[in-house]
């Protein structure tokens, strides 16, 4: 198994209240950028369900230059509905379902939580999470 240091938020960029499918994330993925499989191990959709991607054992493809020691989750949305600007567009169920799977991930593989945007030069995943999940990263 690889060490994982850190667990890295991200957003789809998909307008709010749309719903975007595992499937078609993953064809972005693999049909639109020629990756082996959908660069997340993890996507989380507006309903709160969590969704398994690239196996954790394999390295993602979601953060430059930080995918071999991470995880990379990612929600649905992070976009206001015309597309214009990031916006915090989690949903209560994603935001529980991020939490859990959070500190899921933390009992089992440790690792500091951070948003993408502490990577790149992006507004992803439309809210500091860094910031949000200081409590748990610091629990542990």
């Amino acid at each position: 198994m690889r060490t994982i240091n850190k667990i890295i938020i991200h957003c789809s960029a998909t307008p709010e209240c749309r719903d975007v499918s595992p499937e078609e994330v993953t064809r972005w993925h693999v049909e639109e950028r020629g990756w082996s499989d959908v660069g997340y191990h993890f996507i989380i959709t507006i309903d709160g369900v969590v969704h398994s991607g690239r196996p954790i054992e394999r390295q993602g493809a979601h953060a430059k230059g930080h995918n071999s020691d991470s995880i990379g989750v990612c929600y649905i949305g992070g976009m206001d509905s015309e597309m214009k600007s990031a916006k915090d567009t989690r949903t209560y169920e994603q935001k529980e379902s991020l939490v859990n799977l959070i500190c899921e991930l933390k009992d089992t593989y440790g690792g500091t939580v951070y948003g993408h945007r502490d990577f790149s030069n992006k507004e992803c995943p439309s809210f500091d999470a860094t910031k949000e999940y200081e409590n748990i990263s610091n629990r542990y």
